[in-house]
């Protein structure tokens, strides 16, 4: 299994197209076989970070999806709704391997 976490640098003045943009995503992943953890939203301290999380049960299953994606018309209604409304300013993207007991 592979996590992908994306750290987003938001615009403070657009948490609502963000989390209308969101929440998009969430099926899209589950859509494509990932699991989806969800978004985190600014709450109390830096009002400009957004986070989100999501799973596939490998790396190559993420590219698969990746490759699916850049095809699918619900993904690129979701990035349309993007370069329409500027949600977020730029973001970054790691993955990590879960361990567990």
């Amino acid at each position: 299994m592979i996590t992908c976490y994306l750290r987003y640098i938001i615009d403070p003045d657009k948490l609502a197209e963000f989390e209308t943009y969101a929440k998009m995503w969430i099926p899209l992943v589950e859509k494509f076989d990932g699991t989806h953890h969800g978004y985190l939203m600014p709450s109390e301290g830096s009002s400009n970070v957004a986070l989100a999380f999501f799973s596939f049960s490998s790396l190559a299953a993420y590219e698969k999806y990746r490759i699916a994606a850049a095809s699918d018309p619900e993904c690129q209604a979701a990035m349309d709704y993007y370069k329409e409304t500027k949600c977020f300013i730029s973001y970054e993207r790691s993955f990590f391997r879960p361990v567990f007991r």
